[in-house]
């Protein structure tokens, strides 16, 4: 069998193509446009191995994608490659609008051309996942949670642009027949973010003795999955998902960003105590423009329909991601470099 994984080497996708390429049998085709987001730092355990494939393609590109589908043949896509960051996307939405629309259009387009020459069982055995996030929700009030009906009310380009990519995948199964699910999830975290998420900014700074920005009042609340849990849920999902349904994936680990930080300060406080206690540097700073207050999702359907569980909490999850920055510094220097850790989404840049 023959994967494709689009945006696989980024912070998520590069977590699914080393499961994949672990557990062996399938030859996996990474797509990504390397990015600032995207690195082969990411790849280097695998970079040997016969069971992958790296191509330095553009999404948005219609004949490089359509020549990967005639080239490689493949019998599922992961579709993963976007824009992510929220803070980016309020000082520049247009190249959110570019990736995250347009690319997604592209993908489905070529991916339907491909699927309707395909013969003997390759249509009914074809799988298109698109992976999104819970943030086209838009935000939760104190109690409740998101599940596969909520309504969509995006509140940054970002979500925007993330949910008009939830409809067109929803659009070219429900119209075309294309074999597409969907999947929203919370926060990930782990090993191989992009020093620019809160919780690598924090654990950087902090090496550094630089200060820990929070947001506004640090009292946000986000639902926190680790990656490799992700990456186990979407490949349960390809397995045994229905297609045109859309599935959560949650971590159950409702936290405030402030808690977040603190965690993460005790941590180091005893792995790097050298400059203890961390805590000190925590600073508030001016709020994200529109940061929704809350996200917390229900993952009861993929729970129960496909019997997918976590096997990471949230401690654990915490204190291994920590282990693994503090032993791979030089993978930051690399991927990171040049890369401000300083503020970003006040919205007065210039798109």
């Amino acid at each position: 069998m023959t994967i494709l994984v689009t945006g696989g080497a980024g912070f998520i996708g590069s977590a699914l193509v080393r499961d994949l390429v672990k557990d062996g049998g399938d030859h996996v085709i990474t797509v990504d446009k390397l990015t600032y987001a995207g690195s082969l730092e990411n790849l280097r355990q695998i970079e040997n191995s016969p069971l992958h494939t790296f191509e330095k393609v553009d999404i948005c590109d219609a004949v490089a994608v359509s020549a990967l589908f005639d080239k490689y043949q493949p019998t599922t896509v992961y579709h993963l490659a976007a824009e992510s960051h929220v803070d980016r996307s309020i000082d520049g939405p247009t190249d959110f609008i570019q990736t995250n629309l347009v690319g997604t259009f592209t993908m489905l387009q070529c991916a339907l051309e491909y699927w309707r020459d395909l013969k003997d069982g390759g249509q009914e055995n074809f799988r298109f996942l698109h992976i999104s996030t819970d943030e086209v929700y838009g935000e939760l009030g104190a109690e409740g949670l998101f599940s596969e009906e909520s309504t969509y009310e995006p509140s940054s380009p970002y979500s925007a642009s993330k949910a008009g990519s939830d409809h067109l995948a929803r659009a070219w199964q429900r119209t075309f027949g294309l074999p597409v699910l969907i999947t929203n999830c919370s926060n990930n975290y782990g090993p191989f973010q992009f020093p620019e998420k809160l919780l690598p900014v924090i654990i950087l700074n902090a090496l550094q003795g630089r200060e820990l920005p929070v947001y506004g009042n640090g009292l946000n609340i986000r639902d926190w999955l680790y990656v490799h849990d992700h990456t186990a849920a979407l490949r349960l999902v390809v397995e045994k998902g229905r297609v045109g349904e859309t599935y959560m994936i949650g971590g159950r680990a409702e936290q405030t960003n402030i808690n977040m930080v603190r965690a993460i300060c005790k941590i180091l406080d005893s792995k790097f105590p050298t400059r203890a206690p961390h805590e000190e540097l925590i600073r508030f700073v001016t709020d994200r423009p529109g940061h929704d207050a809350r996200y917390a999702v229900d993952c009861s359907k993929i729970e129960n329909e496909l019997g997918w569980r976590q096997s990471v909490d949230l401690e654990g999850g915490l204190e291994k991601t920590v282990d693994w920055y503090l032993e791979n510094i030089d993978w930051v220097e690399a991927v990171g470099e040049g890369v401000a850790l300083d503020r970003r989404g006040l919205g007065t840049e210039k798109s």
